[in-house]
């Protein structure tokens, strides 16, 4: 029982941590898409700097967690990268150009993948004493009530008029303090690694073959799921909400991101895989609320993306968690987001070409290929079940 409160503890610890961060740059993401807008920027240019965004900041995962588990530097990795991910954001308030922007936004996801696989390997040996739904769902709960704190910053900024450079600006004191908790949690947690249970410290050669074909839906999940930059980009050029108001779309979204992490996350203790996969039929159709209705329909829209995120963002890794060795855990989870990412580029890519040309092929699009991966979830739900 020591041993489980304090590895709630500690994922406690970094949901704080990842609630700063998250403030930080969620801030600062709910206004980049229409920020890139006031600069100049068009559609495509936003749908393309988005998917690139991730492109670079999931494909360079595939290069940190290989490390992290060669070097087992987590701890010191997870630090440079949460250095990178929050010192960006500040920094655009300085942007007088979208090409300056889009570089900081880039660099932004860059330190965001150089922190993530360790991050998550660090966290899983805690997620395996206390539950994998439970410590990942945990853990996204308190990363989200960041995302929600950081779009309120900015609102509040953008309704004393002190413009966008105003609201990342004030983003500065989450990204701090979030630092200061990170190198206070490292000194108190050196070997985090001692939570995890030793008869579940297995190893293997390579990685299993189911965690391929769960990877082959994720990815479609992922190639169908817009990004705020260019979701953000059409509430303000469809005229859905004010400059102030389009931030609390995000904030509401991510609110309902923590509270369908929570939720799936016991679920998925209790039931596994069919909890993901209503999850993924929920959100499958946020992109007709958002794209093609008023004010009221984009609300719903933002609800049923939120519930996506959540679930993308907490049981789909504790899903990864139990399906490969510790010692395989930063490799799996960079190759997991790698696949992820360029399955996100590409639809953020594609979609934001859409949104230029037809908004209604955008819609369809979106739909259709996140309904896809739901047989493949089930075949996988199938195959753990025969294990």
């Amino acid at each position: 029982m020591a041993q489980k409160n304090a590895a709630l503890k500690f994922v406690i610890l970094l949901g704080v941590v990842s609630l700063c961060a998250d403030a930080t740059y969620e801030g600062a993401r709910s206004i980049t898409g229409a920020f890139l807008g006031t600069l100049g920027a068009s559609g495509t240019v936003v749908g393309l700097v988005a998917g690139l965004g991730e492109l670079i900041g999931y494909g360079l995962r595939l290069v940190t967690g290989y490390l992290s588990d060669q070097t087992r530097k987590y701890w010191g990795m997870t630090t440079l990268g949460y250095f990178i991910n929050t010192a960006a954001v500040p920094l655009l308030a300085l942007a007088g150009r979208w090409e300056v922007a889009a570089g900081l936004m880039i660099t932004e996801r860059t330190g965001k993948a150089i922190r993530t696989p360790p991050r998550d390997v660090l966290l899983s040996h805690a997620a395996m004493r206390v539950g994998r739904g439970l410590g990942f769902g945990l853990h996204e709960a308190m990363d989200q009530i960041g995302a929600v704190l950081g779009p309120l910053m900015v609102a509040a900024m953008l309704y004393l008029q002190k413009g966008y450079q105003g609201g990342f600006a004030i983003l500065v004191i989450p990204a701090v303090l979030g630092l200061v908790i990170l190198l206070v949690g490292q000194r108190i947690y050196q070997n985090p690694r001692e939570f995890e249970p030793k008869a579940l410290d297995l190893k293997t050669e390579g990685l299993p073959q189911i965690f391929w074909i769960y990877l082959a839906a994720i990815a479609l999940v992922a190639a169908g799921y817009a990004d705020f930059p260019l979701i953000a980009f059409h509430f303000q050029q469809a005229s859905i909400g004010s400059q102030d108001q389009i931030p609390l779309f995000y904030a509401l979204a991510m609110g309902v991101d923590a509270i369908a992490a929570l939720a799936f996350g016991r679920w998925f203790d209790r039931i596994g895989f069919t909890s993901l996969t209503l999850a993924v039929l929920l959100s499958s159709v946020f992109a007709p609320f958002v794209f093609l209705g008023n004010s009221v329909m984009a609300l719903v829209g933002m609800v049923l993306w939120g519930i996506g995120m959540g679930a993308q963002e907490s049981i789909m890794k504790a899903a990864v968690t139990g399906m490969v060795p510790a010692d395989k855990r930063g490799s799996a989870f960079g190759i997991f987001n790698t696949g992820y990412g360029l399955a996100w580029f590409g639809g953020s890519a594609l979609m934001g070409i859409l949104y230029d040309q037809s908004v209604n092929t955008l819609v369809l699009f979106s739909v259709v290929i996140q309904l896809v991966a739901i047989p493949i979830l089930l075949l996988v739900q199938r195959q753990i079940h025969r294990v």
